[in-house]
């Protein structure tokens, strides 16, 4: 899930008028907000069944949630709020902040990811790869980052604007183009392919033919560990839906949305595939690490050809499109819980802003937050099961945010026909119940399998590993439910003393 679209999911919207946005420039924008370097040693760990994980993502969720998105975001892109508003439309307002608390406090389960990497890039860039897996240089270089991060923030859209576009460009799609260049040359002079040579011991992607290993091209499935990668695959391709409440700024909705969303969806895969396969036919299977990864690929490549120097640069470029990530969303989840305040779910010190217009209390709470989290990396002895338990925890939270959008639109469709809608899933009711559902159980199917610990790493004691993602899924779910809870009790306290007050006042008159 890569975190480059700068709208503010959450914030106000007015509708445009109907053309102002091509089929071209939504898909852009479309998969600018999926595609991310970070994913890519995931899978390419997976080897040749990158492909089987990479069809159930395309396929079960990043098609379904763009299209029951757009139908939402078109239906109430007068009213803003995001999913906020969809779900409460549904569901009333508890259900509607819990999905938008879920949405927000899963991209803050996900900046220790994407700082983590960042910091990874910035140990190969300062020619010191060793402290890429040092969980103390990880976990404060990714608290210093985000800290810095959130201080331009407070100073307003301009600076955070010129860093995330430039940080796209040069930090996520010239690194990938060059990658996938690379692997062109490799295998143009002859070089050896690493996926042709997995270890045979790794029996979930290679199955022994006459004692040699040969790459499946499905998992070999044992239990559900065999696919726990699955959830952090998924969550790669997550975020689609900031995208949808721009269906009614095209001309023709109904026809170019789903074309916009086709054609994000090839771009998206091409470019994951791509990338993961140049990083799986480059770097052996023993030496593709979930955090640095990409760097030791192009470490290997470039070492190989003796301009090992190159490393530091195409790093440095990593860590700038990393940190640029994530400064392009510090505001925009959290822009939806300052939406639910002004709508009194939480309390009025959470609508605090500063002059420019950012809503300074709730990034300090998010900060702290952060802090805690990337703190995993300082305590765990293995960086790269920190990191996928961070993904894990990130994933199951943000399934149940699209369990929610999901049963929303089937909802919707039932109780409110004749809400205009200038985008529909195609079908009626039965094409809504085919497509949300089936996205509903996809991600049902994707949050079971992220509550167990992959085989592919040294997660230690399994039964702590899930207990920890089931600790924390449980946690930021009550909160939502617990802070809406006692919202309401206030508020219809101060409504009742409101009303006595003004009582009390036409007697005394």
């Amino acid at each position: 899930m890569a975190k480059n679209d700068t709208t503010k999911p959450g914030a106000p919207r007015k509708s445009a008028a109907p053309g102002k946005m091509t089929t071209w420039q939504l898909a852009l924008m479309t998969a600018a907000a999926v595609i991310s370097l970070r994913g890519l040693p995931m899978m390419a760990q997976e080897e040749l069944t990158m492909f089987f994980y990479i069809l159930f993502a395309t396929v079960l969720f990043l098609i379904p949630a763009s299209l029951v998105s757009a139908e939402l975001g078109a239906a109430f892109a007068d009213k803003g709020g995001g999913v906020y508003t969809w779900v409460k439309e549904a569901f009333g307002k508890k259900a509607g902040f819990t999905a938008i608390f879920l949405q927000w406090i899963q991209n803050v389960a996900w900046y220790p990811i994407v700082l983590g990497f960042a910091g990874a890039a910035i140990a190969y860039t300062i020619g010191k790869p060793e402290l890429a897996s040092n969980g103390k240089f990880i976990g404060i270089t990714s608290i210093a980052i985000y800290w810095i991060a959130t201080f331009f923030t407070l100073k307003g859209n301009s600076i955070v604007t010129k860093i995330t576009s430039r940080g796209f460009l040069i930090g996520t799609v010239l690194p990938g183009i060059i990658l996938v260049i690379l692997a062109v040359v490799w295998i143009a002079e002859g070089n050896p392919v690493a996926f042709k040579d997995i270890p045979s011991s790794v029996s979930e992607i290679v199955t022994v033919q006459a004692g040699h290993a040969h790459p499946r091209m499905f998992p070999h499935l044992t239990g559900l560990s065999d696919i726990a990668f699955l959830a952090g695959i998924l969550l790669l391709f997550a975020g689609v839906e900031v995208q949808a409440v721009h269906a009614g700024e095209l001309q023709a909705p109904q026809k170019q949305y789903p074309r916009a969303m086709f054609l994000a969806a090839v771009i998206s895969v091409l470019l994951f595939t791509l990338g993961a396969l140049a990083v799986a036919i480059i770097t052996p299977y023993n030496d593709i690490s979930l955090q640095s990864g990409l760097m030791e690929t192009f470490k290997y490549v470039f070492t190989h050809y003796h301009i090992g120097w190159l490393t530091n640069v195409v790093s440095l470029l990593v860590a700038f499109g990393a940190i640029a990530s994530v400064m392009s969303w510090i505001t925009g989840p959290s822009r939806g819980l300052l939406w639910t305040a002004r709508d009194g779910e939480l309390p009025a010190s959470m609508t605090k802003t500063n002059k420019n217009g950012v809503q300074t209390n709730l990034l300090y709470i998010q900060g702290a937050i952060v802090t805690v989290l990337s703190g995993f990396y300082i305590f765990m002895d293995n960086v790269n099961v920190a990191f996928f338990l961070l993904s894990a925890l990130t994933v199951g939270l943000y399934m149940i945010m699209y369990m929610l959008m999901y049963a929303a639109g089937i909802k919707l469709r039932i109780t409110r026909p004749d809400l205009p809608r200038s985008y529909k899933v195609p079908g009626g009711k039965t094409g809504m119940w085919l497509v949300a559902g089936i996205g509903f159980l996809a991600v049902l199917f994707s949050f079971i399998v992220a509550f167990f610990p992959p085989s592919q790493l040294p997660v230690g004691s399994p039964a702590t590993y899930t207990a920890m993602v089931a600790g924390g899924t449980v946690i930021f779910v009550a909160i939502p439910l617990i802070i809406s809870s006692v919202m309401a009790r206030r508020n219809k306290a101060t409504a009742t003393t409101v009303t006595a007050t003004a009582k009390q006042e036409k007697r005394t008159s």
